[in-house]
C-alpha cells in the first residue's frame, strides 16, 4: 500500500513537471464604461415597467396584455431561457460528485485449457458483480467554475434579450396604437375639409350662375377636393394597414380590430426631461446587459480553455461484492472496494488546445466589441429620441400660435359675416384655415407620443435584471 501511494505521488509530480506551455496571447479587448460612452451624468428618474398604462387607454392595455402573453416571439425567448438554465445546471454538476451503482451477472462455461484452475475449469456457472461508485475531479485550476459561470452568463444574456424582445413587442405595439388614434383623428379632420371645401364650391357655382365670379374661381374652388379625396383613402388604407400590424402583434386574425378607434390622448402621459437621461437607465437597457453578460461569459470560456492546459486530477473509490456463483455473492468473501486517484494531462495535443483558446479569445473580443457598439448605440439612441421630444415640443409651442392666429381670423370672418360686412364664402376659407391647422397640430401631438414611446425604449422601459 505505502509503494502505491509512493508511485502516485511520483506520477503526480512528473505529470506536473511536464505540462505544455500555455500559448501568449494578445491583449484582450477593453470594454467601455458607461461614463466613457455618455457624458450624461444626472440621476435617472425610476420609470414603471408598465409605462403603458400612463396613457389611461384600457384598450391599449388589454392589447398589450394579450400581445405579452401569447406573442410567439416572446415564447421563443423563453424557450432559450430554459435552455440556457438547463446548460448552467450542467455546468454546475461538474463541480459535484459523481455516485453511481450497477450490477452484471453473466452466465458462462469456463474453459479448461486456460488460467482458471479446477473445478472451475470446464464448469458452468453465474458471474455476479454488484458494486457503488463514486468520482470526484478537483477543480485545482478553476474550469470548472469558469465553466459555470459562463453558462450562468449565458443564461442572464437569455434573459436579457427576453426582456428586450418583450420592450420591443410593446413599444411596437404602443407605436402603432398611437398612430392609428392619428390617422383616424386625421380622417375625420380630412372629411370636415372636404365638408367646408363642397360648401364652398357650392357658393362659387351660384356666384358664376349670378355672374359675380367667372370660371377661373369656380376651378380654384374646384382644385382641392380631389386632393381632399385622395389624402382620405391614403388614410383609410393607413388605418387598415395599422389595425393588421395591431391584430399581428396581439396574435389575432387580420380582420379581428375592424372597430378599433382609438383616440389620440390629448395631454403627453410621460414628461421624462434632459435631466431624466441618466446613466443608470443606459445601463439597465435589457439589450446592452445582454451584450455584457454575453462578453463576461466569453471571457470565463477563455479561463476554461487556458485550465485545459493543466492537469486533471480525479479520485475514484468502489465497493461492492464479486463472485462466481448467486450463492457466494451474500458471503463476507466477496466483499471488494478500492480507491486511486488518477491524473491526465493531454502532453501531445496541445495543438488542439492552443487553437481552441486562440478561438475562446476572439470570440471574447467579438462579444467585447459588439458590448461596446450596443453601449453606444443605446447612448445614441436614447439621445436622438430625446432631441426628437424637445424639437417637437418647440415646434407645437410655434404651432400654437399659428392655430390661435387661424382660430382669431375665423372669428373675425364669422363676426364680418354676421355684421353683413364679409361674405359666407370668406368664413368658410378661414375655417378651412383653422382645419388645416389642427391638423398640423394633431401630426405634431402623434409625433410627440410616438418620441415619447421612443424615448421609453431607449431607456430600457424600467426594466430591471433579477439578481
Amino acid at each position: 500500500m505505502k509503494s502505491f501511494y509512493a508511485m502516485s505521488v511520483v506520477a503526480l509530480a512528473a505529470l506536473l513537471a511536464a505540462c505544455a506551455p500555455i500559448p501568449r496571447q494578445a491583449e484582450p479587448a477593453q470594454a467601455l464604461t458607461l461614463a466613457q460612452a455618455s457624458d450624461v451624468t444626472a440621476k435617472a428618474a425610476e420609470l414603471n415597467s408598465h409605462w403603458w398604462t400612463a396613457f389611461k387607454d384600457p384598450q391599449l392595455d388589454a392589447l398589450m396584455d394579450r400581445a405579452l402573453a401569447q406573442s410567439p416571439t416572446l415564447a421563443s425567448a423563453r424557450a432559450r431561457i430554459e435552455r440556457a438554465a438547463a446548460a448552467a445546471e450542467s455546468a454546475g454538476a461538474s463541480s459535484k460528485p459523481q455516485v453511481g451503482a450497477g450490477f452484471d451477472a453473466t452466465y458462462q462455461r469456463f474453459t479448461e485449457h486456460g488460467m482458471v484452475p479446477p473445478p472451475l475449469a470446464g464448469s458452468q456457472r453465474a458471474t455476479l458483480d454488484l458494486r457503488a461508485s463514486i468520482s470526484y475531479e478537483w477543480d485545482f485550476f478553476g474550469r470548472h467554475q469558469a465553466e459555470l459561470a459562463a453558462a450562468l452568463g449565458q443564461r442572464n444574456a437569455a434573459q436579457a434579450e427576453a426582456a428586450a424582445a418583450r420592450l420591443m413587442l410593446s413599444s411596437q405595439l404602443a407605436r402603432s396604437y398611437l398612430a392609428l388614434g392619428r390617422v383616424l383623428g386625421q380622417r375625420g379632420l380630412v372629411d370636415q375639409q372636404m365638408a367646408e371645401r363642397e360648401q364652398a364650391l357650392a357658393l362659387v357655382r351660384e356666384r358664376v350662375a349670378a355672374g359675380l365670379d367667372n370660371a377661373q374661381e369656380l376651378r380654384g374652388a374646384e382644385t382641392p377636393l380631389p386632393e381632399l379625396r385622395r389624402q382620405a383613402l391614403v388614410l383609410d388604407e393607413q388605418a387598415s394597414l395599422l389595425r393588421h400590424q395591431l391584430a399581428a402583434l396581439s396574435v389575432q386574425p387580420p380582420g379581428a380590430l375592424k372597430a378599433l378607434a382609438p383616440l389620440l390622448p390629448e395631454a403627453l402621459a410621460l414628461r421624462p426631461d434632459e435631466g431624466e437621461l441618466g446613466l443608470d437607465l443606459l445601463g439597465r437597457r435589457p439589450d446592452v446587459l445582454a451584450a455584457r453578460w454575453r462578453a463576461e461569459a466569453a471571457t470565463q470560456q477563455v479561463t476554461a480553455a487556458r485550465a485545459l492546459f493543466y492537469p486533471n486530477l480525479n479520485l475514484n473509490a468502489f465497493t461492492g461484492l464479486s463472485s462466481i456463483g448467486l450463492d457466494n455473492l451474500g458471503k463476507s468473501g466477496s466483499l471488494v472496494y478500492g480507491i486511486g486517484p488518477s491524473l491526465r494531462l493531454p502532453l501531445f495535443d496541445t495543438g488542439r488546445l492552443s487553437a481552441q483558446l486562440h478561438g475562446s479569445a476572439a470570440e471574447r473580443d467579438s462579444a467585447i466589441a459588439a458590448y461596446n457598439a450596443a453601449l453606444l448605440d443605446a447612448v445614441r439612441d436614447a439621445a436622438d429620441q430625446l432631441s426628437s421630444l424637445n424639437s417637437v415640443a418647440q415646434q407645437r409651442t410655434q404651432q400654437q400660435a399659428l392655430l390661435a392666429n387661424a382660430q382669431s381670423s375665423l372669428t373675425l370672418a364669422q363676426a364680418r359675416f354676421d355684421a353683413g360686412l364679409g361674405s359666407r364664402l370668406a368664413v368658410l376659407n378661414a375655417r378651412g384655415s383653422l382645419l388645416a391647422q389642427q391638423r398640423q397640430a394633431l401630426d405634431l401631438r402623434g409625433q410627440a407620443l410616438d418620441s415619447q414611446v421612443g424615448l421609453m425604449r431607449a431607456l430600457g422601459g424600467g426594466w430591471i435584471a433579477a439578481q
